[in-house]
């Protein structure tokens, strides 16, 4: 087996409206233009809003992955010449909310061959616990927790890392606090998320960085183009950029670690004895 160049990286949160798939679809973006070959899925199956954020309408999409005989390269949006591509889910699905342990492993068996094409593999999931949820964050390299200094999303972004930590046993988690006005704010969101994991869960997870309000970031969303295209020297810009950077860092110390495993740690597929008639 050749070895694995590709890390995964899940972007969560534990509620919405955090800026979770805006960070993830800026973040890819980013290290696409640092020259680096990238992959992002939208994984949160059945409520999909990355194609909206990108302005595009694709033809195809996981459902088709799994309903029919499409290939992955069937499904495959390229979002940028060079190695900058989207996988698509479908939106008001319920199926693909409620995919089960054994449908998931099926998909994603059918999806390996892509992902160890690209230095990066980016999960953009849904918010909150579910089964879903959790499965993807429990078998990606990197979990990117965003949160905001609001007191919801810290309680509910604690309780998505005590659930992973203490029923999936997952030890690390990699955090993002955006939308924060100045230091002060940025730096008491992660201290009280810090000191409750710290605390009750005995780990501590590790601060990637902020990003800053800002108006342009609001507009990049409504004009459906990535804010690293559209404004990369803006506020939020710079942030995101000093983000990629890190991140960037993080694969290359990871490496010699992952070498060995696939681009996603996801079982195997579960194979049904025939039926007796």
């Amino acid at each position: 087996m050749s070895k694995n160049t590709t890390l995964s990286v899940a972007v969560l949160s534990g509620k919405g409206g955090v800026g979770k798939t805006n960070i993830a679809l800026n973040l890819a973006y980013c290290l696409f233009r640092g020259n680096h070959s990238l992959l992002l899925m939208d994984c949160d199956l059945g409520l999909a809003n990355l194609d909206v954020l990108l302005g595009i309408a694709p033809e195809k999409n996981l459902q088709d992955l799994l309903d029919s005989d499409a290939a992955p390269s069937e499904i495959t949006v390229a979002l940028d010449q060079g190695g900058f591509d989207f996988i698509p889910a479908a939106s008001g699905v319920p199926e693909l909310l409620d995919m089960d342990e054994e449908v998931r492993a099926a998909m994603l068996h059918k999806l390996f061959p892509v992902f160890s094409a690209y230095d990066y593999l980016f999960l953009d999931l849904g918010a909150g616990i579910s089964p879903t949820v959790l499965a993807f964050a429990k078998m990606s390299h990197v979990r990117l927790v965003v949160i905001t200094p609001e007191p919801t999303s810290l309680t509910d972004s604690y309780a998505l890392i005590k659930v992973l930590a203490t029923q999936h046993g997952v030890r690390d988690f990699h955090v993002v606090v955006n939308m924060a006005e100045n230091q002060s704010e940025e730096r008491q969101a992660f201290g009280r998320l810090r000191g409750a994991c710290e605390r009750f869960l005995g780990l501590v997870p590790t601060y990637l960085g902020v990003i800053h309000t800002d108006r342009t970031v609001t507009e990049a969303v409504r004009r459906q183009t990535p804010l690293m295209k559209m404004a990369p020297n803006s506020k939020a810009g710079k942030d995101l950029f000093a983000l990629a950077v890190k991140l960037n860092r993080l694969r290359e110390e990871l490496l010699p670690t992952i070498a060995d495993e696939h681009a996603l740690r996801f079982p195997a597929v579960r194979k049904h004895a025939p039926e007796r008639e």
